[in-house]
């Protein structure tokens, strides 16, 4: 399921030494004979919940004196925006733990877990895809993985969302370029692309000017 975690640029900044990503099988922490790691849930119910022991097993293990921010991911969850990832940027060791089924034990939220974090209002059949959105969405931040450069100006930024964005050909199928970004005038440039960040920041996500001037 993690693979993609590894390749392309979190790959290769994991393979620079930038950041540290370890993925932990909760399997492997369970006591039982099977390495069972859920069960019916109490006062009946469908599906299956998984339980405390392993999870808070495999937690205890990797982080035996809680210096570590952890966070289950959930549809319970707040939801995960820009600022949450600068957030949590300002802690030196992450857990994300991955939920399936019907989800975990409470006893293992109350316990050992800092906060919970949704990537949106609907449910996945398991935690692992937030995991990675959250772990790629913030070592993208991460010093020396990305240039700061391709960081400025992004959508979700100060301004609002990113101005769109042109390539070659000048001409693709009877659609040109701007003259502006053709023109070399970097004034005009920057001017064109402030009106347009704010003209789309209007047209699509009016949600992040309300109570702006």
């Amino acid at each position: 399921m993690f693979a993609p975690l590894y390749g392309s640029i979190i790959g290769r900044a994991v393979n620079a030494g930038k950041l540290n990503i370890e993925v932990v099988n909760i399997r492997s922490f369970a006591e039982n004979k099977h390495l069972k790691c859920d069960d019916y849930p109490f006062g009946g119910g469908a599906g299956m919940v998984m339980m405390p022991q392993p999870i808070c097993s495999a937690i205890k293990a990797v982080d035996p004196e809680h210096k570590a921010r952890r966070i289950y991911l959930s549809p319970k969850g707040t939801v995960f925006t820009q600022d949450k990832a600068f957030g949590l940027l300002g802690f030196e060791h992450i857990i994300l733990l991955c939920g399936h089924y019907e989800g975990i034990d409470q006893r293992v939220i109350d316990l050992y877990i800092d906060e919970e974090i949704s990537i949106g209002d609907y449910v996945l059949t398991g935690g692992e895809l937030p995991a990675m959105v959250v772990t790629d969405c913030i070592a993208r931040y991460v010093d020396g993985v990305i240039s700061d450069c391709s960081l400025a100006d992004e959508t979700f930024g100060e301004n609002g969302l990113e101005y769109p964005q042109y390539t070659r050909p000048a001409v693709y199928e009877g659609v040109a370029v701007p003259e502006v970004l053709l023109s070399g005038n970097h004034a005009e440039i920057d001017k064109w692309r402030r009106r347009e960040s704010a003209r789309l920041t209007r047209e699509k996500r009016p949600d992040l000017t309300e109570g702006k001037k």
